[in-house]
């Protein structure tokens, strides 16, 4: 069984922080990588339109009944609090609630950027070591977070990553872990992008 990946979009994400992973991932599953990656939506969305205006057509809608094996959470609208992005989804309460859930029931969580406030909504970061784009560090440091210096921080069931562009990190990041190092440095080498080694892992 190919291990399923669902990045979790909504209303005013940041391009980057989704459409990055998920060109990793489908590179690394072109490169014989068992990985099964979705773009879906909380609830049953015909189109989202991010941050810069992309619009998109989810694949579905995340389950937290026959949940995936990871979910990848960008962020986007967090630090100019925006009406549409993270800050408006963590003031809403459904995904960050989602989000508990299917931690609870076994789910990797992933975050991206301000997704990683997101997960701290949710209550996965309590006592963990996470990192979020610099801009709401103070944000995160309000929290029980234990903020960390790094541009990945793999805890685990629970990862984070700092900034925008750290979207393809961490997807690397996880292709090294679900799939081998040679296959995340395959696609890297095809990306033409050279990976921030700055990682915390527990």
């Amino acid at each position: 069984m190919p291990t399923t990946i669902d990045i979790l979009v909504y209303d005013g994400f940041d391009e980057l922080d989704a459409v990055g992973p998920f060109e990793a991932f489908e590179m690394a599953a072109d490169a014989g990588a068992s990985l099964d990656t979705s773009l879906v939506t909380l609830s049953a969305q015909e189109r989202v339109t991010a941050a810069h205006g992309l619009r998109i057509d989810p694949d579905g809608t995340l389950s937290v009944d026959d949940p995936p094996d990871v979910v990848v959470v960008p962020g986007g609208g967090w630090n100019d609090r925006r009406p549409e992005g993270a800050w408006a989804e963590a003031e809403k309460g459904a995904i960050p609630d989602a989000l508990a859930r299917l931690h609870d029931a076994g789910t990797t969580l992933a975050a991206v950027c301000t997704g990683g406030m997101l997960l701290s909504r949710a209550g996965v970061l309590s006592g963990r070591p996470a990192v979020t784009h610099g801009g709401a560090l103070d944000d995160l440091r309000a929290t029980d977070a234990d903020v960390v210096d790094a541009r990945v921080v793999d805890d685990g069931d629970v990862l984070t990553a700092g900034g925008i562009t750290s979207g393809l990190d961490l997807a690397l990041h996880l292709i090294e872990r679900l799939a081998d190092a040679e296959t995340a440095e395959s696609v890297a080498t095809d990306l033409e992008y050279t990976p921030q080694r700055d990682r915390w892992v527990s």
